[in-house]
Parts: structure tokens; sequence; C-alpha cells
């Protein structure tokens, strides 16, 4: 395994970076906050084991950073702070596990090893294509033959809908629920409307429609 270790007790540190070596683990080492975002969002490791208390940047803060990054690499805290409170905070700040100082060399490896056995979870989706339409999920943006189209909120929400479930036909209660979180029919026709507004913009100034009818079923993005 690729471990990355961030502790600013040299002593600490050398420690748990030799043990894991020993294991025939390879180790990076740093003892700043700041170094030890940077060794982790610019290269590939398989677990982090990070101190709380870190010079430049605090653990919580370097976890917060990487995972709001989309970096989901398993990370252990190893740290004195060892109440309920804190346990808390840590996990929640993005740490898949807590150890607590002073600690036993085995149980530290164990925990690591653990960590490195759990599946990883995939990175989140922030694109969505069909045919030659694009949605990028984080800049809201949509287009189609490489022009841009412009959408309104619901407009978009109801696209993305469609683009998630391509080549699945998608009831009106289906789209009511998922886009105007109504769990009942209010025997209005903003279904109807809103697609027809949808398919003005992604499909009538193009060749090709992507947006389907599927009589007395529903509506559906063509998967082909």
């Amino acid at each position: 395994m690729k471990i990355l270790v961030v502790e600013d007790d040299t002593t600490v540190g050398d420690y748990v970076a030799v043990g894991l070596r020993e294991e025939g683990h390879t180790v990076d080492l740093v003892t700043d906050g700041r170094d030890g975002l940077l060794c982790a969002t610019g290269a590939t490791y398989d677990v982090l084991v990070v101190d709380r208390m870190l010079p430049g940047l605090d653990g919580m803060s370097l976890l917060k950073g990487l995972r709001g990054a989309g970096i989901q690499t398993p990370a252990l805290f190893l740290t004195a702070m060892g109440g309920v409170d804190d346990r808390i905070e840590g996990l929640n700040a993005g740490a898949d596990d807590y150890l607590i100082k002073p600690f036993a060399f085995g149980e530290l490896s164990a925990r690591v090893a653990a960590l490195a056995r759990r599946p990883r979870t995939a990175p989140p989706e922030t694109t969505l294509c069909a045919g030659d339409l694009k949605m990028d999920l984080v800049r809201r943006t949509v287009k189609r033959a490489g022009r841009d189209i412009a959408l309104l909120p619901r407009e978009f929400s109801l696209l993305e809908h469609l683009l998630r479930a391509k080549g699945r036909v998608q009831t009106r209660t289906m789209l009511l629920e998922a886009v105007w979180d109504i769990s009942f029919d209010p025997q209005t026709n903003v279904v109807e409307t809103h697609i027809s507004r949808l398919r003005a913009k992604v499909d009538r100034p193009f060749d090709r429609t992507l947006i389907e009818t599927v009589r007395g079923a529903g509506y559906r993005i063509s998967a082909a």
C-alpha cells in the first residue's frame, strides 16, 4: 500500500512511518498540514494517517479540503483529542476512523489495513450526456452540438432527471415527485408544459429528437 502520514511530532511520525515500511508499505511522511494537502491532492494514496493538531493547516481543515475536492481516500485521525465530541467532529469532517494517542502500533496497522479493504465509492457524477447533448452538473450548463442552451432552474432539473434515467420511461407521477416534490396528482399540466418548453430548447433547433413521448406511459431520453 501507499500511505501518507501527516504528523508534526517527529518522534511519533518516524515511529509510524518506520513500522509501516517494515510491513512492506510505501510511506510518505510530512509534518505540515499544507504539505499534507498538497501531497494528498497531487498523488494517489491508499490510506491517509493524519494528526488533528498540525501547523500550517489543521487536520480537520485538511480533510474537509480533500472531501470538498472529491478526494475520498480513506483517512485515519491519529490524535490525543479523544473526547466523544472530538471523535464526532473528526468523523463528520471526513475521517473514516479515529485512533487516540497513546496507541499500540499493532492496532494502528490493523486499522489501516481495514480501511484499505473497504470498497472505494465511485466519484460523484459531474457530467450527463445523451448523443450530442451534454449537461455539466458543476457549472450548471447545457450544450448540444457545441451550442449553449439556456434553461430555467426547473427545466434544468427536469432534463437532469430524464438524463439520469436515460433509456427508461419516466411517468408523469415519477416526474412530479422527482422534480416538483409532489407526491399526489395536482390535476395540472405542469409536466406537459415544461416538457414542451424543454423540447423547444433542446430538440427543435436540431435535426434529431432526444426527448421521446411513450404513448400512455410517459417520457424518456433516447439511449441510442
